[in-house]
């Protein structure tokens, strides 16, 4: 069985109100700044654009952008790892313990310098592999 073609991002986004489409597009390109070489995928069963980072023959999971009605967020697969000098990041529910995000609603300031910064270390973090990260409590 063939893997079904992927879904352009424009195309999933293009189902939400035009100004959480431009949030996301802004953090989509907070992404590829952080991260140009991510590959960028839409993964409709989890309803949000994944982004994976290379990692020798195979690629890691690190980042992921998720429109809602109403706000996107920018995740960290491993946010709980990550430092947090500006005191962006909310934790997410406990079945995600280890994932951790931002939320941006319309008319909200997107710190983006902070965030590729952010982005950079999520995408460091997921180079390390399982093995390179500490256990969690």
């Amino acid at each position: 069985m063939a893997a079904p073609e992927p879904i352009p991002p424009e195309l999933f986004l293009s189902g939400y109100p035009a100004d959480i489409r431009d949030i996301a597009g802004r953090l989509r390109r907070v992404v590829r700044d952080a991260v140009p070489e991510a590959m960028e995928r839409v993964r409709p069963g989890w309803r949000l654009i994944g982004y994976d980072v290379p990692a020798g023959r195979s690629t890691r999971y690190f980042a992921f952008v998720t429109p809602e009605p109403e706000h996107v967020h920018l995740g960290f697969e491993h946010g709980v790892w990550m430092s947090d000098p500006e005191g962006l990041l909310v934790d997410a529910h406990l079945d995600l313990r280890k994932v951790r995000f931002v939320t941006y609603e319309p008319g909200d300031p997107i710190p983006a310098d902070a965030l590729v910064r952010y982005t950079r270390e999520a995408a460091d973090l997921a180079a390390l592999g399982p093995s390179g990260l500490p256990r969690l409590g």
